[in-house]
């Protein structure tokens, strides 16, 4: 007879938690308040703001798009943190690390209370059965409603189907900036030791065999430029040595046997050189060359594996073709199909929410994401490195349910002044939007829209025009509905160059009243190149390189200068909600341009 499986061991001494919320709900100022409260740091060393935010795309757009893990130590016991992305777009990053916590820091805002990714996170971590802890964050506001926040949470509770477990959440109320926190909203509040006691009250420890074979699947991979390739996760069984000799378990294939050359653990913002890591530790490891995200790191005599890491499928995808214009290959480095493509099937194999895909054009590659944002992010880090490229406009994904064409909806929150609200509700209404809620906080008003994910291409910008810069936009993919049936498209036309050469005052001087322009004065530019928006549907073709006819002839006002505004500086974001089909968007490490796909305009006209 086989010897019985050994009952799972507590590790009372370590306690593993995820951090979650909306955008900008505070998640990294916490973590911040976090260090500072324990002391992880020396005393010669200096803590930055978001110091968990440490890519420069992070630092730049002031949001988290990888999700990070670090730990620290209270009373004793080691507290695992893992610091999660807040847009939805980078949802994948909350969904692959939920599965090697015990329980979630759900941070809500005190005055925006219940958004839409406090939804789509919650739900994640409810189905893998964890238990949240409730922390109403920028408690100092004077407009909080703290009390009204936490019915919100629970009522979402319920609706998710929260078991009883679960709706017994603990709640701690804090200012992350302030690094402060405290059990009643109107108590006294002196440092953040509140909220990591009740930590080491509520999260449970976790329940492993430290003793059994070992387990570790990959979750997050990074690198580094002396030890290549790392591997971040959690053993889940048995202890993971350094110098061992292990398997790699594949999805489909054979185990591949591998030595962990060195052995990670964090301690704040450090990386610690470990000798052994023990079941319920969350580690980096080196040491393998080839590995994909779900991947289970075996003992080779017990090659079993984990179940692999599921995320939601892609709702939108845009093609990365090599680039055609005039202008190729005078700023990139990295500008074929082969190079083009290797770096984005790289980016695939780290990014679980990414689908890399060839077409039947061989220099054309559909790359499908959550959303335009997680798309830009990965265009903005390419163009960085060095590659040039075009890309297409972003289309949805739409699935057949129940024999019925469905396509992807959004939930959408927009909060702004309340003289806005016709303008606002009228746009929406035209993109198919059905409103759900309306709420009034102080003068502002906040609705709750679902709409088609293709009604709101090109819509932020529309937005904000309607409420002049102060409104608020929030959106998170909700699922899938029925078609909604057809949109109109853009509402604008294209000023498009007829001519290769450098822009001039004169001809853009004359243009400029009935457009807004792309594209300043001095500006090389292409036969087929957009630069600029035309105030009616249609395309106008123009020179915009024509000189001032030179003569000898003296009249009054005819050497006025020729004065050009601004003009409009456009992102990664604004392209592609701008282009059509027919457009593409051109990238290299300089310049950002908008071009037709077509360029001389007698074809195009065919």
């Amino acid at each position: 007879m086989s010897s019985p499986e050994p009952a799972p061991a507590t590790r009372a001494e370590v306690r593993t938690l995820a951090i979650i919320a909306h955008v900008d709900h505070g998640k990294t100022t916490l973590v911040d308040g976090l260090f500072r409260c324990t002391g992880v740091l020396r005393a010669h060393q200096a803590l930055p703001d978001q110091a968990l935010d440490s890519g420069d795309l992070e630092r730049e757009r002031g949001i988290t798009i990888l999700s990070k893990a670090t730990s620290i130590e209270w009373k004793g016991v080691c507290i695992q943190l893992v610091d999660t992305p807040g847009h939805a777009d980078f949802g994948g990053e909350v969904e692959r690390v939920l599965g090697m916590v015990d329980a979630v820091l759900l941070l809500v805002d005190a005055v925006e209370g219940v958004m839409p990714q406090t939804r789509f996170v919650l739900q994640k971590a409810l189905g893998h059965g964890l238990r949240p802890i409730l922390v109403v964050n920028k408690i100092d506001r004077p407009e909080q409603r703290a009390a009204a926040v936490v019915d919100e949470v629970f009522d979402l509770l319920v609706e998710l189907g929260a078991d009883s477990e679960q709706l017994d959440f603990p709640v701690v109320y804090s200012s992350a900036k302030a690094g402060v926190a405290g059990l009643d909203a109107e108590g006294p509040m002196k440092d953040l030791g509140p909220l990591l006691d009740t930590i080491l009250e509520h999260a449970p420890p976790p329940h492993v065999d430290p003793d059994g074979p070992l387990q570790f699947q990959a979750v997050t991979l990074g690198y580094d430029e002396f030890l290549g390739r790392l591997v971040i996760g959690r053993v889940e069984r048995g202890r993971l040595r350094r110098n061992a000799t292990v398997v790699r378990v594949p999805e489909r294939g054979d185990p591949e046997p591998f030595r962990v050359t060195k052995l990670f653990g964090t301690r704040g913002l450090e990386r610690i050189e470990l000798e052994e890591a023990v079941a319920g530790d969350i580690v980096i490891l080196a040491g393998l060359d080839v590995i994909e995200l779900g991947d289970t790191v075996c003992d080779p005599a017990r090659p079993e594996s984990l179940p692999r890491i599921a995320v939601d499928l892609p709702t939108l995808r845009v093609s990365f073709s090599v680039n055609t214009s005039p202008f190729s290959g005078q700023d990139g480095r990295f500008v074929t199909s082969r190079q083009i493509g290797e770096r984005l099937r790289r980016e695939a194999l780290g990014n679980v929410s990414i689908r890399v895909g060839d077409t039947d054009q061989g220099d054309t590659f559909e790359v499908a994401g959550r959303g335009e944002l997680q798309i830009a992010v990965l265009i903005e880090t390419m163009r960085r490195e060095g590659y040039e490229f075009s890309v297409s406009r972003p289309e949805i994904i739409p699935r057949e349910i129940d024999g019925h064409m469905c396509e992807p909806v959004e939930d959408v929150i927009a909060e702004f002044p309340q003289e806005y609200a016709g303008a606002v509700m009228e746009k929406l209404a035209l993109r198919k939007g059905r409103l759900e809620e309306v709420e009034i906080r102080g003068g502002r008003r906040c609705l709750r829209f679902v709409v088609p994910s293709r009604g709101l291409f090109g819509y932020r910008s529309e937005f904000l025009t309607d409420t002049r810069g102060e409104g608020v936009l929030y959106r998170t993919v909700r699922g899938y509905e029925p078609h909604a049936g057809p949109l109109d498209g853009r509402g604008v036309g294209a000023i498009v160059a007829t001519e290769t050469g450098k822009t001039t005052p004169y001809a853009l001087c004359n243009i400029q009243e009935r457009a807004t322009l792309f594209v300043g004065p001095g500006v090389p530019v292409y036969q087929g190149q957009v630069v600029g928006e035309s105030r009616r549907v249609s395309d106008l073709n123009v020179n915009v390189c024509r000189a001032k006819k030179l003569t000898n002839i003296r009249a009054a006002g005819r050497d006025e200068a020729s004065v050009v505004s601004p003009p409009r500086r456009l992102t990664i974001e604004s392209a592609l909600e701008w282009i059509e089909d027919e457009e593409l968007l051109e990238v290299t490490p300089k310049a950002l341009r908008l071009r037709k796909r077509v360029l001389p305009a007698n074809l195009r006209k065919r």
